[in-house]
């Protein structure tokens, strides 16, 4: 598999990355809070990195599922991810980067024994892009669906478990969207439309305790509600897609580096992971994270598949 170096620049010492991220082997660690990147890349199959996707691990579980792009149900084995421990998944949006390997998810789920409801969190529709609840019956309509042999998943049925959708409006309110609570284990989840051209995307934020971990998902950048929803992150995730000198539809769609460095300075967020990555921005990526730092003077990371970072212990 292609591995791109990861890269700090400025006062930093290449010596933090020993400290930065944990073996893919060695993660979950047993206690605390962990990010595991799924999937690093985008939607061409040109450099051997999945698409978007990532899980939260609290406590060695796998609690937390952000996206299910192409190539992340192989990952998520290999990850020793669980489908029965995920309490929430959040599809970012409905681009095939982001959610082509979620019906391959359910079905795995059904060899898992799981038997409690799964929350699933996604925007509402606009245009040739449907809303989640829309998306769901695509798959799962009974008789109709696309995968009608998993429509148990719709109620309850059939053995399998039941997926409670929580589809996010997009009300233009500066006021988040709680899509997943659990007082339990102290987990809640946020949620807020982000701007990605025509596309109805979402981004998120995930709080267990204390610990903050937030995603930028695919977006350009130019709403300031998204600093808020990312403010005090413990680690702050964000798209690098395009180069800083990109111009026309890349910009109205993905952010360019600099917006990224703004994002996560003005956000405060102590950590920023880079990934979402194409040829585009790999090409002159030692510029691209460059740029980012000109305004974000916190440690950053370059994204690989399956790379582990704890945020808690």
């Amino acid at each position: 598999m292609h591995r791109t170096v990861r890269i700090l620049v400025g006062v930093f010492a290449w010596a933090f990355l020993a400290t930065a991220s944990m073996a893919a082997d060695q993660c979950p660690p047993a206690s605390g809070v962990a990010l595991q990147v799924l999937g690093s890349g985008g939607p061409i199959a040109d450099d051997g990195r999945a698409s978007s996707g990532y899980i939260v691990w609290v406590d060695g579980k796998s609690r937390v599922m952000i996206d299910a792009g192409a190539g992340t149900f192989l990952r998520f084995g290999e990850a020793r991810a669980r489908f029965e421990d995920i309490d929430f998944i959040g599809l970012s949006h409905f681009h095939t980067d982001h959610s082509a390997d979620f019906p391959a998810l359910l079905k795995s789920g059904f060899f898992s024994g799981r038997e409690r409801e799964l929350t699933v969190a996604g925007p509402s529709g606009d245009g040739p892009f449907p809303g989640l609840v829309a998306y769901l019956d695509a798959l799962l309509e009974p008789g109709r669906g696309a995968y009608a042999y998993l429509s148990g998943y719709r109620d309850g049925s059939a053995g399998l478990v039941q997926l409670v959708p929580k589809e996010v409006a997009d009300t233009g309110e500066p006021d988040f969207t709680s899509v997943y609570r659990d007082s339990a284990t102290q987990l809640h989840v946020q949620a807020l439309h982000v701007p990605h051209g025509i596309v109805p995307a979402l981004g998120f934020r995930v709080t267990v305790g204390d610990v903050v971990v937030a995603f930028s998902s695919d977006q350009n950048g130019s709403d300031p509600r998204f600093v808020e929803l990312a403010r005090d992150a413990d680690l702050l995730v964000m798209h690098l897609v395009i180069p800083e000198g990109a111009t026309g539809i890349a910009t109205r769609l993905h952010a360019r580096p600099s917006a990224i460095g703004q994002i996560a300075a003005e956000s405060h967020a102590d950590r920023l992971v880079l990934s979402h990555l194409m040829a585009r921005s790999l090409r002159s990526l030692e510029n691209n994270v460059a740029v980012v730092r000109e305004s974000y003077d916190g440690p950053v990371l370059v994204a690989e598949d399956l790379d582990c970072y704890v945020v808690s212990d």
